[in-house]
C-alpha cells in the first residue's frame, strides 16, 4: 500500500532527505503525492486532470528503473510523460513518470547532440542557436523531445531534414526488466528500429543522441488569406509548393471563428531553413501572389522564433480528431476535404507539405512507414461537451469520404486511442515487426498506457 508497508519484497522504505519523502527504493528523483503544490500540473495533460496515487519525476536512467520497477510491483497502471501534450500522459490511480528533469540539451562534436528526453523543443532551439545548428522538431514551444521523436516527429524542416527520427543516432531506453541499454544502428538495432515511430511501447527512453545540422536562421511568418475560398487557397498553394526548392516548408491552416475578436481565418505559414533573405523570398513570393492574400509578417528570425505555443483545449471542449497521408493532393481530395470542413461547423483544419528528405527515407527503415506522402492532413472538430453522439459520427462519417483519398495517421496527433488507430499507423509488415518487437523487449505490456501496441494477438484495450 502506497504510504505504509509493502509485502512487495521490501521495494518500499521511508526516509527523509532533502526534505522530501523517498519511497521508491534507490529513486533519487522527486514525488509528488494529491494535493502537493505541483502535482496538480504534474498530473494534468492536454485538458485531462488524471488523478495518479503519484507522479515520479526521475533524474536519471537508474531512478527511471526504480520507478518501474515499484509501479510493477504495486500493480500499478504506467504513464509516461515527457511534454505532456497526450491526455494518454496521466491516469487515475497509477503512476505518472513524469520524465521533465531529465533535460539536458548537451552539443557533442562533429554536430552531434544529445538530449534528455524531457526537454522540450523550444529549449532546444534556443541552447542551440549560438552553434547554428538545428534539429527538425514540432510546432510548438513546450513538446517533449520524447513524445515527439518515438512518434516520428513532423516539424518546420521537414522537407529538408525529414522527420526528427531521421536524424537520431541512438537512445538510451530503460527497459521494462529494469535494464538499461544503449539503442542504435549497431547496439539493439531492432529496438532502434521499433523506437522510430512504434512510439513508448517497448521502453521509457530517457536521453537521445540526433544528428544536428547547420542552421543560421530562417525566414518565417504568417501569409493571412481571405478565408472565403479555402479550395482555391489549397489549389494554388499547392503547385506553388510542387515548384519550391526544399528549403521551403510550409502549411495551410484555416480557423474558424472564436467570439467577435478571432473572425474566421486562413492562413499560409511559411519556414525557409535559411538564412539567405533574398533566396527565401525567391522562394516566398509566388505565396504572397496567392488570391486572396490580404497581408504577411515574413521576416528573417532565429529558428526558435517559430515555435508556437497554443492553448490546450478547455476541459469542456470535446474533440473529433482524425488525419492521414495524402500520396498525391490533388483536385479532388481538396474538394472532398474542403466540402467535408464545411459541414463540421467549428473546426480547425491544417495541411502541411511533406515533398523532398521526407520521401528519401525507405518506408521499412522505420517504424514510421507512410514515406510516399505528399502532404498531411489533420482536422479537429470541436463540440460541446453534452453533445450526443450522433453529432460524433456525423462528423466521422464526412470524414470518411476523404479517408478514402488518404492513407494511415500520424498517431502524434490522435488524441484517443480508438480501435482503428494502430492499423491506420501501421501497414501490416510493420505491424507484425512491432509486435514481435514487443514480445522480446516489454512482454508483460507493462508500458500499455499509449497507442499501445500489444505483446500477444488481441484487440487494442483502451488507454484510459
Amino acid at each position: 500500500m502506497l504510504g505504509g508497508e509493502s509485502d512487495s519484497g521490501g521495494a518500499i522504505h521511508r526516509a527523509l532527505m532533502g526534505g522530501e519523502e523517498r519511497v521508491i527504493d534507490g529513486f533519487m528523483g522527486t514525488i509528488l503525492w494529491p494535493g502537493s503544490d505541483e502535482y496538480l500540473m504534474a498530473a494534468t495533460a492536454y485538458g485531462r486532470v488524471g488523478s495518479p496515487s503519484l507522479v515520479a519525476r526521475p533524474v536519471s536512467a537508474a531512478d527511471v528503473a526504480a520507478a518501474i520497477a515499484y509501479a510493477r510491483a504495486e500493480g500499478l497502471t504506467l504513464s509516461v510523460r515527457s511534454g505532456g501534450h497526450s491526455p494518454m500522459n496521466t491516469n487515475d490511480g497509477g503512476m505518472v513518470l513524469d520524465l521533465s528533469r531529465i533535460r539536458e540539451v548537451e552539443v557533442l562534436d562533429n554536430n552531434r547532440v544529445r538530449l534528455g528526453s524531457g526537454a522540450v523543443w523550444g529549449t532546444v532551439a534556443q541552447e542551440l542557436q549560438p552553434y547554428d545548428l538545428a534539429v527538425s522538431s514540432g510546432d510548438t514551444y513546450t513538446v517533449g523531445v520524447g513524445g515527439l521523436t518515438l512518434g516520428g516527429g513532423i516539424g518546420w524542416l521537414v522537407r529538408q531534414q525529414g522527420l526528427a527520427i531521421d536524424s537520431l543516432l541512438s537512445a538510451e531506453v530503460v527497459l521494462t526488466s529494469g535494464a538499461i541499454v544503449t539503442a542504435s544502428e549497431a547496439s539493439e538495432p531492432e529496438l532502434f528500429w521499433a523506437l522510430r515511430g512504434g512510439g513508448g511501447n517497448f521502453g521509457v527512453v530517457t536521453r537521445f543522441t540526433f544528428q544536428a545540422h547547420p542552421l543560421r536562421g530562417v525566414v518565417a511568418g504568417t501569409i493571412h488569406v481571405q478565408p472565403t475560398d479555402l479550395a482555391g487557397t489549397l489549389r494554388g498553394w499547392r503547385d506553388v509548393m510542387r515548384a519550391s526548392p526544399e528549403l521551403l516548408n510550409s502549411t495551410v491552416l484555416a480557423t474558424p471563428e472564436f467570439g467577435p475578436e478571432m473572425p474566421a481565418q486562413a492562413r499560409v505559414l511559411v519556414c525557409f531553413g535559411g538564412a539567405d533573405l533574398a533566396e527565401a523570398m525567391m522562394a516566398i513570393r509566388p505565396l504572397l501572389a496567392l488570391s486572396g492574400v490580404t497581408g504577411d509578417d515574413v521576416e528573417l528570425k532565429l529558428f526558435v522564433e517559430v515555435f508556437d505555443e497554443p492553448s490546450a483545449p478547455p476541459g469542456s471542449i470535446r474533440i473529433v480528431d482524425r488525419n492521414g497521408f495524402a500520396t498525391d493532393f490533388d483536385d479532388g481530395l481538396i474538394a472532398r476535404l474542403t466540402t467535408a470542413q464545411a459541414s463540421f461547423g467549428d473546426a480547425v483544419l491544417m495541411v502541411r507539405y511533406l515533398r523532398g528528405a521526407f520521401n528519401r527515407v525507405p518506408a521499412d527503415a522505420t517504424a514510421f512507414a507512410h514515406r510516399d506522402a505528399e502532404a498531411f492532413v489533420s482536422s479537429a472538430a470541436f463540440l460541446p461537451p453534452d453533445a450526443p453522439d450522433e453529432e460524433e459520427q456525423r462528423i466521422l462519417d464526412a470524414w470518411s469520404f476523404v479517408a478514402e483519398k488518404l492513407t494511415g495517421t500520424y498517431g502524434n496527433f490522435r488524441l484517443r486511442a480508438e480501435p482503428d488507430v494502430l492499423s491506420l499507423m501501421y501497414p501490416p509488415a510493420t505491424a507484425a515487426r512491432l509486435q514481435m518487437a514487443k514480445r522480446r523487449y516489454d512482454p508483460e505490456n507493462v508500458l500499455a498506457h499509449n497507442l499501445n501496441i500489444v505483446p500477444w494477438a488481441h484487440p487494442l484495450p483502451p488507454a484510459y
